[in-house]
Protein backbone atom coordinates (compact mmCIF):
# COMPACT_ATOMS: atom_id res chain seq x y z
CA UNK A 1 0.00 0.00 0.00
CA UNK A 2 1.49 3.33 -1.11
CA UNK A 3 -0.49 6.78 -0.99
CA UNK A 4 -3.36 8.04 0.75
CA UNK A 5 -6.66 9.19 0.33
CA UNK A 6 -9.26 10.41 2.38
CA UNK A 7 -12.95 9.80 2.00
CA UNK A 8 -15.52 11.23 3.94
CA UNK A 9 -18.19 9.77 5.28
CA UNK A 10 -20.80 11.76 5.30
CA UNK A 11 -23.95 9.28 3.71
CA UNK A 12 -25.80 10.13 1.07
CA UNK A 13 -27.89 7.59 -0.88
CA UNK A 14 -28.72 6.71 -4.49
CA UNK A 15 -32.51 6.58 -5.32
CA UNK A 16 -31.96 2.76 -6.17
CA UNK A 17 -34.37 1.36 -8.45
CA UNK A 18 -36.88 -1.82 -6.96
CA UNK A 19 -35.16 -4.40 -6.82
CA UNK A 20 -37.08 -6.10 -9.74
CA UNK A 21 -36.43 -3.31 -11.77
CA UNK A 22 -32.58 -3.75 -11.35
CA UNK A 23 -33.40 -7.24 -11.80
CA UNK A 24 -34.18 -6.19 -15.17
CA UNK A 25 -31.73 -4.01 -15.69
CA UNK A 26 -29.51 -6.42 -15.15
CA UNK A 27 -27.72 -4.31 -11.89
CA UNK A 28 -28.53 -7.04 -9.37
CA UNK A 29 -26.01 -5.61 -6.59
CA UNK A 30 -25.53 -7.15 -3.06
CA UNK A 31 -27.56 -4.74 -1.28
CA UNK A 32 -31.21 -4.17 -1.24
CA UNK A 33 -31.35 -0.81 0.01
CA UNK A 34 -29.41 2.22 0.71
CA UNK A 35 -29.98 4.33 3.98
CA UNK A 36 -29.39 8.01 3.51
CA UNK A 37 -27.28 10.11 5.82
CA UNK A 38 -25.92 12.40 4.71
CA UNK A 39 -27.06 15.70 5.61
CA UNK A 40 -27.20 14.24 9.05
CA UNK A 41 -30.62 14.04 9.76
CA UNK A 42 -31.20 11.87 12.33
CA UNK A 43 -35.22 11.74 11.75
CA UNK A 44 -34.79 10.81 8.09
CA UNK A 45 -32.80 7.80 9.73
CA UNK A 46 -35.23 6.65 12.14
CA UNK A 47 -34.37 8.54 15.19
CA UNK A 48 -37.74 9.67 16.82
CA UNK A 49 -38.50 12.82 17.49
CA UNK A 50 -38.58 14.53 20.99
CA UNK A 51 -42.16 13.96 22.87
CA UNK A 52 -41.88 17.32 24.51
CA UNK A 53 -40.99 19.38 21.65
CA UNK A 54 -43.62 18.04 19.25
CA UNK A 55 -46.41 18.21 22.35
CA UNK A 56 -45.68 21.86 22.86
CA UNK A 57 -45.49 22.52 19.29
CA UNK A 58 -48.79 20.93 18.54
CA UNK A 59 -50.58 22.92 21.04
CA UNK A 60 -49.33 26.37 19.88
CA UNK A 61 -50.24 25.42 15.97
CA UNK A 62 -54.05 24.05 17.66
CA UNK A 63 -54.20 26.23 20.65
CA UNK A 64 -57.60 24.32 21.26
CA UNK A 65 -55.70 21.73 22.89
CA UNK A 66 -54.52 24.20 25.97
CA UNK A 67 -57.80 23.08 27.13
CA UNK A 68 -56.86 19.09 26.61
CA UNK A 69 -56.56 17.54 29.79
CA UNK A 70 -54.72 14.53 28.65
CA UNK A 71 -51.56 16.92 27.89
CA UNK A 72 -49.34 17.19 30.66
CA UNK A 73 -49.95 20.83 32.62
CA UNK A 74 -46.45 21.00 32.04
CA UNK A 75 -46.64 21.30 28.10
CA UNK A 76 -50.20 23.14 28.31
CA UNK A 77 -48.13 25.93 30.51
CA UNK A 78 -45.23 26.43 28.13
CA UNK A 79 -47.37 26.33 24.91
CA UNK A 80 -49.35 29.24 26.49
CA UNK A 81 -45.96 31.08 27.53
CA UNK A 82 -44.81 30.81 23.71
CA UNK A 83 -48.04 31.83 22.45
CA UNK A 84 -48.33 34.72 24.63
CA UNK A 85 -44.85 36.27 22.89
CA UNK A 86 -46.21 35.42 19.16
CA UNK A 87 -47.65 39.21 18.08
CA UNK A 88 -51.73 38.13 17.92
CA UNK A 89 -50.99 35.09 19.62
CA UNK A 90 -50.45 32.98 17.12
CA UNK A 91 -47.60 31.38 15.02
CA UNK A 92 -49.07 32.28 11.69
CA UNK A 93 -47.55 36.26 12.54
CA UNK A 94 -44.05 37.82 12.05
CA UNK A 95 -41.36 38.29 14.49
CA UNK A 96 -38.40 40.84 13.96
CA UNK A 97 -36.20 39.96 11.79
CA UNK A 98 -33.81 38.80 14.78
CA UNK A 99 -35.97 36.43 16.40
CA UNK A 100 -38.54 36.36 18.99
CA UNK A 101 -37.03 38.63 22.19
CA UNK A 102 -38.44 35.89 24.57
CA UNK A 103 -36.78 33.03 22.30
CA UNK A 104 -33.53 35.37 22.30
CA UNK A 105 -33.83 36.20 26.28
CA UNK A 106 -34.21 31.96 26.68
CA UNK A 107 -30.80 31.35 24.62
CA UNK A 108 -28.66 34.32 26.33
CA UNK A 109 -30.10 32.16 29.75
CA UNK A 110 -29.10 29.00 28.32
CA UNK A 111 -25.30 30.32 27.61
CA UNK A 112 -25.05 32.05 30.57
CA UNK A 113 -25.79 28.91 32.44
CA UNK A 114 -23.81 26.58 30.04
CA UNK A 115 -20.84 29.32 30.21
CA UNK A 116 -20.95 29.00 34.44
CA UNK A 117 -22.01 32.15 34.83
CA UNK A 118 -20.49 33.99 32.02
CA UNK A 119 -22.83 36.52 31.00
CA UNK A 120 -25.06 36.74 27.91
CA UNK A 121 -27.37 39.47 26.21
CA UNK A 122 -30.54 38.89 24.33
CA UNK A 123 -29.20 41.97 22.21
CA UNK A 124 -26.49 39.64 20.89
CA UNK A 125 -28.34 36.53 19.90
CA UNK A 126 -29.52 36.74 16.25
CA UNK A 127 -32.26 33.70 15.17
CA UNK A 128 -31.72 33.07 11.68
CA UNK A 129 -33.20 30.16 9.49
CA UNK A 130 -30.49 27.46 10.57
CA UNK A 131 -26.56 27.52 10.81
CA UNK A 132 -25.95 28.56 7.30
CA UNK A 133 -27.83 31.20 6.93
CA UNK A 134 -26.35 32.69 9.95
CA UNK A 135 -22.82 32.23 8.80
CA UNK A 136 -23.57 33.52 5.29
CA UNK A 137 -24.83 36.88 6.94
CA UNK A 138 -21.45 37.26 9.05
CA UNK A 139 -19.11 36.11 5.11
CA UNK A 140 -21.24 38.69 3.25
CA UNK A 141 -20.45 41.07 5.72
CA UNK A 142 -16.44 40.12 5.64
CA UNK A 143 -15.67 39.99 1.97
CA UNK A 144 -14.76 42.62 -0.21
CA UNK A 145 -11.80 43.27 -2.37
CA UNK A 146 -10.76 41.26 -5.78
CA UNK A 147 -8.01 38.40 -6.32
CA UNK A 148 -5.02 39.52 -3.97
CA UNK A 149 -7.67 42.43 -1.61
CA UNK A 150 -10.35 39.75 -1.75
CA UNK A 151 -11.36 38.34 1.97
CA UNK A 152 -9.34 35.61 3.18
CA UNK A 153 -11.15 32.85 5.88
CA UNK A 154 -8.86 30.37 7.16
CA UNK A 155 -10.55 27.07 6.96
CA UNK A 156 -10.12 23.42 8.60
CA UNK A 157 -8.92 20.45 6.46
CA UNK A 158 -11.02 18.59 6.46
CA UNK A 159 -14.01 20.71 6.77
CA UNK A 160 -17.96 20.44 6.52
CA UNK A 161 -19.03 19.38 2.86
CA UNK A 162 -21.13 22.37 2.54
CA UNK A 163 -18.53 25.39 3.60
CA UNK A 164 -16.50 25.84 0.37
CA UNK A 165 -19.45 26.83 -1.81
CA UNK A 166 -20.34 28.69 0.84
CA UNK A 167 -17.19 30.75 1.12
CA UNK A 168 -17.45 30.75 -2.94
CA UNK A 169 -20.82 32.02 -2.68
CA UNK A 170 -20.03 34.94 -0.68
CA UNK A 171 -16.87 36.17 -2.36
CA UNK A 172 -14.20 35.18 -0.15
CA UNK A 173 -11.23 32.88 -0.56
CA UNK A 174 -11.06 30.10 1.33
CA UNK A 175 -7.52 29.70 2.91
CA UNK A 176 -7.13 26.01 3.92
CA UNK A 177 -4.90 24.52 6.91
CA UNK A 178 -4.96 21.30 7.68
CA UNK A 179 -5.94 19.38 10.74
CA UNK A 180 -3.57 17.16 12.54
CA UNK A 181 -4.61 13.19 11.70
CA UNK A 182 -1.99 11.62 13.78
CA UNK A 183 -3.31 13.67 16.80
CA UNK A 184 -7.04 13.02 16.45
CA UNK A 185 -7.38 15.81 14.08
CA UNK A 186 -6.46 18.37 16.45
CA UNK A 187 -6.00 22.32 15.42
CA UNK A 188 -2.01 22.81 15.16
CA UNK A 189 -0.62 26.58 15.83
CA UNK A 190 2.37 25.86 13.45
CA UNK A 191 -0.38 24.88 10.79
CA UNK A 192 -2.14 28.05 11.21
CA UNK A 193 0.92 30.40 11.05
CA UNK A 194 2.06 28.14 7.70
CA UNK A 195 -1.53 28.69 6.24
CA UNK A 196 -1.82 32.27 6.65
CA UNK A 197 1.97 33.43 5.67
CA UNK A 198 0.94 31.22 2.53
CA UNK A 199 -1.94 32.98 1.83
CA UNK A 200 -1.27 36.93 2.13
CA UNK A 201 -0.22 38.43 -0.94
CA UNK A 202 -2.73 36.09 -3.24
CA UNK A 203 -5.86 37.89 -0.61
CA UNK A 204 -6.16 39.44 2.93
CA UNK A 205 -7.23 37.17 5.97
CA UNK A 206 -9.55 38.68 8.43
CA UNK A 207 -11.30 35.30 9.78
CA UNK A 208 -10.83 31.95 11.09
CA UNK A 209 -13.63 29.41 11.32
CA UNK A 210 -13.53 26.71 13.80
CA UNK A 211 -15.78 23.41 14.26
CA UNK A 212 -15.45 22.28 17.43
CA UNK A 213 -16.85 19.37 18.09
CA UNK A 214 -15.47 18.92 14.66
CA UNK A 215 -17.16 18.15 11.21
CA UNK A 216 -16.72 16.00 9.77
CA UNK A 217 -13.64 14.80 12.04
CA UNK A 218 -15.39 14.41 15.88
CA UNK A 219 -12.77 15.93 17.21
CA UNK A 220 -13.15 18.13 20.66
CA UNK A 221 -11.20 20.50 21.58
CA UNK A 222 -9.50 20.74 25.34
CA UNK A 223 -9.06 24.19 27.29
CA UNK A 224 -5.70 24.54 26.44
CA UNK A 225 -6.45 23.86 22.59
CA UNK A 226 -9.08 26.79 22.34
CA UNK A 227 -6.74 29.27 24.21
CA UNK A 228 -4.49 28.97 21.48
CA UNK A 229 -6.34 29.60 18.78
CA UNK A 230 -7.64 32.50 20.62
CA UNK A 231 -4.38 33.94 21.23
CA UNK A 232 -3.59 33.23 17.52
CA UNK A 233 -6.81 35.02 16.59
CA UNK A 234 -5.75 38.30 18.61
CA UNK A 235 -2.51 38.18 17.41
CA UNK A 236 -3.35 38.12 13.73
CA UNK A 237 -6.45 40.08 14.13
CA UNK A 238 -8.58 37.84 12.68
CA UNK A 239 -12.33 37.24 13.54
CA UNK A 240 -13.16 33.89 15.37
CA UNK A 241 -16.06 32.54 13.48
CA UNK A 242 -16.76 28.92 15.79
CA UNK A 243 -19.26 26.49 14.83
CA UNK A 244 -20.57 24.91 18.06
CA UNK A 245 -23.53 23.41 16.77
CA UNK A 246 -22.67 19.43 18.03
CA UNK A 247 -21.84 21.24 21.68
CA UNK A 248 -24.53 18.03 22.98
CA UNK A 249 -23.22 15.83 21.46
CA UNK A 250 -19.77 15.24 23.24
CA UNK A 251 -19.17 11.39 23.99
CA UNK A 252 -15.31 10.77 24.12
CA UNK A 253 -14.27 9.81 27.28
CA UNK A 254 -12.86 12.58 29.44
CA UNK A 255 -13.87 15.05 26.93
CA UNK A 256 -16.69 18.07 27.73
CA UNK A 257 -17.46 20.59 25.39
CA UNK A 258 -16.27 23.95 26.65
CA UNK A 259 -16.95 27.22 24.50
CA UNK A 260 -15.01 29.41 23.26
CA UNK A 261 -16.84 32.27 24.89
CA UNK A 262 -16.10 30.46 28.24
CA UNK A 263 -12.36 30.27 27.96
CA UNK A 264 -12.22 34.04 26.57
CA UNK A 265 -14.32 35.31 29.42
CA UNK A 266 -11.14 33.76 31.81
CA UNK A 267 -8.53 35.49 29.17
CA UNK A 268 -6.29 38.50 30.37
CA UNK A 269 -8.31 41.53 29.51
CA UNK A 270 -6.26 42.02 26.55
CA UNK A 271 -8.20 39.12 24.96
CA UNK A 272 -11.62 39.36 26.73
CA UNK A 273 -12.14 43.16 25.31
CA UNK A 274 -10.71 42.76 22.20
CA UNK A 275 -11.01 39.33 20.82
CA UNK A 276 -14.30 39.42 18.66
CA UNK A 277 -16.12 36.38 18.16
CA UNK A 278 -19.43 34.96 16.76
CA UNK A 279 -20.53 31.31 17.85
CA UNK A 280 -23.17 29.05 16.05
CA UNK A 281 -25.46 26.35 16.97
CA UNK A 282 -28.32 25.00 15.68
CA UNK A 283 -31.57 22.95 16.06
CA UNK A 284 -30.70 20.87 13.24
CA UNK A 285 -27.41 19.88 15.01
CA UNK A 286 -28.51 19.58 18.48
CA UNK A 287 -29.75 16.30 20.45
CA UNK A 288 -33.16 17.30 19.36
CA UNK A 289 -32.75 16.70 15.54
CA UNK A 290 -35.20 18.80 14.38
CA UNK A 291 -33.65 19.58 11.15
CA UNK A 292 -37.11 20.62 8.95
CA UNK A 293 -37.72 23.52 11.12
CA UNK A 294 -35.13 25.60 10.13
CA UNK A 295 -34.02 27.68 13.24
CA UNK A 296 -30.33 28.19 14.57
CA UNK A 297 -28.61 31.00 16.04
CA UNK A 298 -25.29 33.46 16.38
CA UNK A 299 -24.02 34.97 19.37
CA UNK A 300 -21.81 38.10 18.51
CA UNK A 301 -19.37 38.85 21.04
CA UNK A 302 -16.91 42.32 21.43
CA UNK A 303 -18.69 43.29 18.00
CA UNK A 304 -19.23 46.84 17.00
CA UNK A 305 -23.00 48.08 17.34
CA UNK A 306 -23.08 49.65 13.73
CA UNK A 307 -21.62 45.89 12.40
CA UNK A 308 -24.35 44.32 14.16
CA UNK A 309 -27.09 46.82 12.82
CA UNK A 310 -25.83 45.58 9.46
CA UNK A 311 -26.37 42.06 10.42
CA UNK A 312 -29.84 42.57 11.47
CA UNK A 313 -30.76 44.35 8.20
CA UNK A 314 -29.25 41.22 6.06
CA UNK A 315 -31.56 38.82 8.20
CA UNK A 316 -34.50 41.49 7.39
CA UNK A 317 -33.93 39.96 4.00
CA UNK A 318 -35.76 36.33 5.14
CA UNK A 319 -38.39 38.81 7.18
CA UNK A 320 -38.22 36.67 9.49
CA UNK A 321 -37.04 32.89 10.57
CA UNK A 322 -40.39 30.14 10.47
CA UNK A 323 -41.78 30.71 14.09
CA UNK A 324 -42.35 27.15 14.69
CA UNK A 325 -38.46 26.84 14.17
CA UNK A 326 -37.90 29.80 17.03
CA UNK A 327 -40.50 27.92 19.67
CA UNK A 328 -38.36 24.75 19.39
CA UNK A 329 -35.16 26.67 19.80
CA UNK A 330 -36.82 28.19 22.72
CA UNK A 331 -37.89 24.62 24.46
CA UNK A 332 -34.24 23.14 23.30
CA UNK A 333 -32.69 25.85 25.65
CA UNK A 334 -34.70 25.88 28.02
CA UNK A 335 -35.94 22.25 28.35
CA UNK A 336 -38.08 20.66 31.40
CA UNK A 337 -36.91 20.54 34.74
CA UNK A 338 -36.82 18.00 37.76
CA UNK A 339 -40.69 17.92 39.41
CA UNK A 340 -41.96 19.04 35.84
CA UNK A 341 -43.86 16.08 34.74
CA UNK A 342 -42.22 15.78 31.27
CA UNK A 343 -38.96 15.74 32.91
CA UNK A 344 -38.55 12.08 33.06
CA UNK A 345 -40.03 11.24 29.54
CA UNK A 346 -38.05 14.06 28.46
CA UNK A 347 -34.29 13.04 29.76
CA UNK A 348 -35.18 9.83 29.01
CA UNK A 349 -35.54 10.57 25.14
CA UNK A 350 -32.42 12.53 25.25
CA UNK A 351 -29.84 10.37 26.70
CA UNK A 352 -31.75 7.25 24.40
CA UNK A 353 -30.74 9.94 21.64
CA UNK A 354 -26.92 10.47 22.40
CA UNK A 355 -25.98 6.96 23.41
CA UNK A 356 -27.37 6.00 19.98
CA UNK A 357 -24.99 8.69 18.17
CA UNK A 358 -22.26 7.43 20.80
CA UNK A 359 -22.81 3.92 20.07
CA UNK A 360 -23.13 3.98 16.37
CA UNK A 361 -20.10 5.83 16.02
CA UNK A 362 -17.76 3.18 17.53
CA UNK A 363 -19.29 0.65 15.74
CA UNK A 364 -18.86 2.46 12.58
CA UNK A 365 -15.59 3.37 13.87
CA UNK A 366 -14.74 -0.24 14.14
CA UNK A 367 -16.31 -1.28 11.20
CA UNK A 368 -13.99 0.87 9.17
CA UNK A 369 -10.90 0.13 11.02
CA UNK A 370 -11.54 -3.64 9.80
CA UNK A 371 -11.91 -2.61 6.04
CA UNK A 372 -8.57 -3.51 4.25
CA UNK A 373 -6.82 -0.54 3.72
CA UNK A 374 -8.85 1.24 5.85
CA UNK A 375 -8.07 3.15 9.02
CA UNK A 376 -10.52 6.00 10.92
CA UNK A 377 -9.47 7.69 14.29
CA UNK A 378 -11.87 7.85 16.98
CA UNK A 379 -14.43 10.52 17.16
CA UNK A 380 -15.29 12.52 20.44
CA UNK A 381 -17.89 14.00 19.28
CA UNK A 382 -20.17 15.28 16.17
CA UNK A 383 -22.11 12.50 14.21
CA UNK A 384 -19.46 11.93 11.70
CA UNK A 385 -16.35 9.87 10.96
CA UNK A 386 -13.74 10.50 8.82
CA UNK A 387 -11.57 7.45 7.55
CA UNK A 388 -8.37 7.03 5.15
CA UNK A 389 -8.55 4.96 2.53
CA UNK A 390 -4.97 3.96 1.79
CA UNK A 391 -5.23 2.93 -1.96
CA UNK A 392 -3.24 -0.54 -3.40
CA UNK A 393 -0.19 0.33 -5.45
CA UNK A 394 -2.10 -1.46 -8.50
CA UNK A 395 -4.90 0.93 -8.75
CA UNK A 396 -1.78 4.18 -8.19
CA UNK A 397 0.14 2.68 -11.04
CA UNK A 398 -3.38 2.17 -13.20
CA UNK A 399 -3.98 5.82 -12.58
CA UNK A 400 -1.06 7.27 -13.72
CA UNK A 401 -1.21 4.97 -17.06
CA UNK A 402 -4.39 6.40 -17.24
CA UNK A 403 -2.98 10.31 -16.90
CA UNK A 404 -6.40 10.54 -14.03
CA UNK A 405 -6.29 10.86 -10.00
CA UNK A 406 -6.37 7.64 -8.19
CA UNK A 407 -8.93 8.48 -5.90
CA UNK A 408 -11.01 9.29 -9.18
CA UNK A 409 -10.07 6.08 -10.23
CA UNK A 410 -11.05 3.93 -7.15
CA UNK A 411 -14.58 6.00 -7.06
CA UNK A 412 -15.52 4.82 -10.88
CA UNK A 413 -13.87 1.21 -10.15
CA UNK A 414 -16.30 1.11 -7.29
CA UNK A 415 -19.63 2.44 -8.84
CA UNK A 416 -18.68 -0.17 -12.12
CA UNK A 417 -17.88 -3.01 -9.84
CA UNK A 418 -20.52 -2.60 -6.78
CA UNK A 419 -22.80 -0.31 -8.16
CA UNK A 420 -21.79 2.27 -5.38
CA UNK A 421 -21.62 6.01 -5.75
CA UNK A 422 -18.48 7.82 -3.95
CA UNK A 423 -17.23 11.08 -3.96
CA UNK A 424 -16.33 13.91 -2.04
CA UNK A 425 -18.39 14.33 1.13
CA UNK A 426 -20.06 11.48 -0.01
CA UNK A 427 -20.34 7.59 1.59
CA UNK A 428 -23.50 5.24 1.36
CA UNK A 429 -24.37 2.89 3.67
CA UNK A 430 -25.98 -0.03 2.20
CA UNK A 431 -28.18 -2.53 3.91
CA UNK A 432 -28.30 -6.00 2.97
Amino acid sequence: MSSLQHVNPRVRGIRAPPHSRLQRLGALKPFVKVIDVSSGDPHRAGMKPITFVRQVLAVCLLPQLLEENSLPLDVRLRARRLLEACDGGSVGSYTASSGMLHVRQSIAEFITRRDVGVPSYAEDIFISAGFQRALMVVMKLLARGQEETQTGVLTPMPCPHTLPALLDEAGVTLVPHQLMEGRGWAVDLDELHRALKTARGRCEPRAIYISNPGNPTGHVQDWKSIEEVIQFAAAERLLLLVDEVYQDSVYGHGREFISYKRVLFEMDEEYLETVQLVSFHSLSSAQVGECGLRAGYMELVNIDPEVMHFVETMLCTDISTPVTGQLALDIMVNPPKPGDLSFDTYTREILLSRATLSQNAQRAQEFLNDLPGMSCQPAMGGIYLYPRLHLPSEIIEKAKILEVEAGVLYCQMLLEEKGVFLGSGIFYFLQR
